[in-house]
């Protein structure tokens, strides 16, 4: 490792040898690259916010949609003396991580890819509470970037309904997407906005983490376990939901006799399934996600790494 002295004197001759260091780069680092981030966002142009915004909603449902299929992979079913019964084939454990690790392709795809996602930008607050960004400006990205992953999200979940891709697996692809959208939808408000705190603060620390990255596979390496702990631990994410439980809602209301008979189940299994449920789960969820990404990530390491200290009063003899 060269020291600090080394490398001063090769900036102040440039025709000694050039230095190529390996540092990792530290929080405070990460604080400025995030400020910096924040107010190139902010700027972004209406038209490619907008583009971004929906691609990343599309990306997010990409995630959906591979975790959905792994997440039927764990269960069966089988049918005896005319009764059809649903039989897990690995542990509960080990089927939400898998679920997750396949869920973290959706913010895999938005950091290397390129795309704006809502909870993502929470982190704009940072740039905000440094007084780089104004308010108005804030408000806007936020506004934007949702209504584009809302289109993104609701897009795909009706091309994937329109693909009949929830009838493979003999209809347990359908069945993970509806039992996942049926319980989503039938959570009360207090448990969707915790739940949507507890996401949107592992959402934002991956996406602070990948500040310290230097490579793409620095990116991948630190955004796959904080996703894939989200998910796994059953929290609520507002622009995954915007896939999970439309996608949910298509399939009870226009799916086949055949799926049904599939699964042995009817659409009168899943009651809470319902788009005023689903108004029901966004708005909480939604709440949740902006106080854990924007409170508890970024203010508070804007706190620790980007105030300004005030200068001490002077007193007067």
């Amino acid at each position: 490792m060269h020291r600090v002295s080394d490398i001063k004197a090769a900036v102040r001759d440039p025709d000694a040898p050039q230095i190529v260091t390996f540092e990792t780069i530290l929080p405070a680092s990460m604080a400025e690259r995030a400020e910096q981030t924040g107010v190139r966002k902010a700027s972004t142009s209406l038209s490619m916010l907008l583009v971004l915004s929906v691609l990343a909603g599309a990306f997010i449902s990409f995630g959906a949609v591979f975790a959905t299929t792994v997440s039927a992979g764990s269960v069966t079913i089988a049918s005896a003396d005319g009764a059809t019964t649903l039989v897990a084939t690995l542990p509960y454990g080990i089927t939400k991580l898998l679920t997750g690790l396949s869920f973290s392709l959706g913010l895999v795809l938005v950091v290397i890819a390129g795309a704006e996602l809502f909870t993502g930008n929470n982190l704009i607050v940072m740039a905000w509470a440094s007084g780089k960004v104004r308010t108005s400006d804030l408000l806007f990205n936020w506004t934007v970037a949702f209504f584009g992953n809302f289109v993104g999200a609701f897009a795909t979940a009706v091309l994937m309904f329109c693909t009949t891709q929830y009838t493979f697996g003999g209809g347990a692809v359908g069945l993970a997407a509806l039992s996942a959208a049926n319980g989503k939808a039938s959570l009360a408000f207090i448990p969707a906005l915790t739940l949507g705190i507890m996401c949107n603060a592992l959402v934002c620390l991956a996406v602070w983490m990948s500040y310290s990255s230097r490579t793409n596979i620095d990116r991948v390496v630190t955004v796959v376990p904080a996703i894939a702990a989200f998910v796994a631990a059953g929290f609520e994410h507002c622009i995954a939901n915007i896939y999970y439980i439309p996608f949910g809602l298509l399939i009870r209301a226009g799916a086949g006799d055949s799926f049904w008979t599939s699964i042995g189940k009817t659409a009168a299994d899943f009651p809470d399934l319902t788009w005023a449920n689903f108004v029901a789960n966004l708005v909480p969820v939604t709440i949740g996600n902006i106080i854990g990404g924007s409170l508890m990530v970024g203010l508070i390491y804007w706190f620790v790494y980007l105030r300004r200290p005030t200068a001490p009063a002077v007193v007067e003899d």
